[in-house]
């Protein structure tokens, strides 16, 4: 069951004792690295110097590569080919201490491998190496088994479906019937359009393309994606949805809610392998007890990572950590999103401050303030009046500026760690759910007259009254404005 007071901290140091079974297509993702710096004279073609050559695990393997990288144990039970480009699949299984006796080695299959040529951090183009074909029928027999064998071990499993034949001719309907007979949930990253094949998975990951293509339906807007992912998860018998949309970030649909989360992305290089860290990811926070919309952040924080990388890449637990940390993935939290990134601030020893206000027109008296507060303590929590409470607080025509505006202003600030907003009177409630390590409010207000003083000092934290940058407000600038006629 889900941990509703789970932190961002607790759910990925739960990550080591979590064992994750990945089946599906494993193949080889090889990178070869030089300049150009001439055309051919033979054709009009690049002439590529060759640099290095970069070979990672593609495909399943980069699941089981990212699982591992979290600090959860994989599970890799796949067909692959008896040669060398599956030799040396192997051995960067061995580099990376990863148990791979459950792999088979079969001269029926043929080991994928995808080069791609790269000049300038600019790919030229990508050669395939593969035989596209279902499991010889020895092989898949032993495939099943191997998976059935080893499915009470595992916390949680994902199907990696490449659509190069592992999980073809019925297979992935055969480990969804054990996964389900064994009480286990089945994450698919799927292929193909026809999503039936996967039918009573507890989710399937497409990105947006691909949703679209499955459903034929449009996957431009919030309400398109919901819509669409509506109707897989009712026609395919699935709990939830959950759809990658590349600079967009990623919804989770569900039966009585849509989630919809920006992109943690700052900067993106390559793309190569996102999905598998988001899947990955997914599925180590579902398994570590996370309810279904913080287990889709953290998977969003990990995939803003990867594709800051070049290659085919992974994250670690404290590089996501930072992420979730930095929390800057739009203009505010929602409550329980602020709540859990105060509880994992704690659990890493760092002192969590909060203040309040309703911020409208950002001048000078609120800088120092936030300054003031942000030097007394590692993270500035920021509770912020929504649209509807500032009316009620100061009368009509304000605020001055909206709800959103205010909020990304304040975020911006070096000094703010994270933005909150409240529609009630006082923040009392929103203070009771944080439990601040220091509350700050203007020395405009004695101890007694600040909002959650009693509480924090009781919960053994400490109240601080900021000094007042005289002449600064936003009543005087509003005066001001008004002189102007």
């Amino acid at each position: 069951m889900p941990d509703a007071g789970l932190s961002y901290h607790a759910a990925v140091s739960k990550f080591s004792t979590l064992t994750v079974l990945v089946a599906g297509d494993f193949m080889l993702d090889r990178f070869v690295h030089g300049k150009v710096n001439r055309v051919s004279p033979e054709a009009p073609i690049p002439v590529l110097s060759h640099g290095r050559d970069d070979v990672m695990l593609g495909g399943a393997g980069n699941v089981v590569a990212n699982v591992a990288a979290l600090g959860g144990r994989a599970i890799p039970v796949a067909v692959i080919g008896d040669d060398e480009a599956g030799a040396q699949l192997r051995r960067l299984f061995d580099a990376r201490r990863i148990d791979h006796g459950r792999i088979i080695s079969s001269a029926n299959r043929s080991t994928t491998r995808k080069t791609r040529f790269v000049a300038q951090q600019q790919q030229l183009l990508r050669f395939d190496e593969e035989v596209v074909a279902s499991l010889a029928p020895g092989d898949r027999q032993a495939m099943v088994a191997t998976f059935a064998a080893e499915i009470e071990r595992a916390d949680i499993v994902i199907l990696s479906d490449y659509g190069k034949g592992a999980l073809w001719n019925g297979v992935a309907a055969e480990l969804i019937a054990l996964c389900r007979a064994a009480g286990r949930p089945v994450l698919v990253d799927p292929k193909g359009t026809d999503y039936r094949v996967y039918r009573g998975a507890t989710a399937v990951t497409p990105n947006r393309k691909e949703l679209g293509e499955a459903t034929g339906l449009p996957t431009a807007s919030d309400a398109e994606v919901e819509a669409a992912g509506r109707l897989l998860r009712d026609s395919c018998d699935l709990d939830f949805v959950l759809a990658t949309r590349s600079e967009e970030g990623m919804s989770v649909v569900e039966a009585a809610r849509t989630l919809h989360l920006p992109t943690k992305a700052r900067e993106v290089f390559d793309v190569s392998g996102a999905g598998d860290t988001v899947i990955a990811t997914f599925a180590l926070a579902l398994a570590a007890g996370c309810e279904m919309g913080m287990a889709a952040e953290i998977a969003n924080a990990a995939a803003g990572i990867v594709v800051g990388k070049r290659g085919t890449a992974q994250t670690d637990p404290d590089e996501l950590l930072d992420s979730l940390s930095a929390g800057r993935s739009g203009s505010s939290f929602d409550r329980d999103g602020v709540v859990r990134l105060a509880a994992a601030w704690k659990a890493e020893g760092l002192r969590v401050g909060f203040t309040n206000g309703c911020f409208d027109i950002l001048h000078v008296g609120h800088i120092a303030q936030l300054e003031d507060a942000r030097s007394r303590c590692d993270r500035l929590i920021v509770g912020l009046n929504t649209d509807a409470s500032v009316r009620r607080n100061k009368g009509e025509g304000r605020p001055i500026n909206i709800e959103t505006d205010r909020a990304r202003l304040l975020m911006a600030l070096k000094a703010v760690d994270a933005v909150v907003l409240f529609d009630e009177e006082t923040p009392i409630e929103l203070i009771r759910a944080i439990s601040p390590d220091l509350l700050v409010k203007g020395a405009d207000y004695t101890i007694d007259q600040v909002v959650g003083a009693d509480f924090v000092l009781a919960s053994g934290g400490k109240v601080h009254l900021s000094p007042i940058v005289a002449g600064r407000s936003t009543t005087g600038t509003l005066g001001k404005i008004a002189s102007l006629g």
